[in-house]
């Protein structure tokens, strides 16, 4: 039951993080130095992404499944298990992830492009 639990605590784990990796940027308008923890997560979630790699979460994930009797491990990982149907296209193929790696990438690059702006703006009135 415990393992059960700690499992679905995972994958919200996983999700905040995915949301993080996303539009963690936008904390950096009000908190600029939230982009020290946000810009290691982003770079590792777009090479998790383009590269292929598995997240640590989906094998933990999977672990715990296991030792709580659910014996049912994720089938492609993380994203493939929840989040297909909300975020990736039928047929999705290694072009598209590397689009969807730099649509990560372009997003946060508009965030912090702006919030340099700010920051600018403020120190020309200071």
């Amino acid at each position: 039951m415990f393992a059960l639990m700690a499992a679905d605590f995972v994958v919200l784990v996983h999700a905040l993080f995915i949301a993080f990796v996303l539009l963690g940027g936008l904390l950096t308008i009000h908190w600029p130095r939230a982009a020290w923890v946000h810009l290691p997560a982003a770079v590792y979630g777009v090479a998790i992404e383009m590269i292929g790699w598995t997240c640590p979460l989906t094998p933990l994930e999977n672990a715990l499944r296991r030792a709580g009797g659910d014996g049912v491990d994720l089938q492609g990982g993380f994203i493939e298990q929840y989040l297909v149907a909300l975020i990736y296209p039928p047929g999705l193929t290694p072009a598209v992830q590397v689009v969807l790696g730099l649509a990560v990438v372009a997003v946060n690059v508009a965030v912090y492009g702006i919030v340099a702006l700010r920051r600018q703006r403020r120190r020309a009135t200071d």
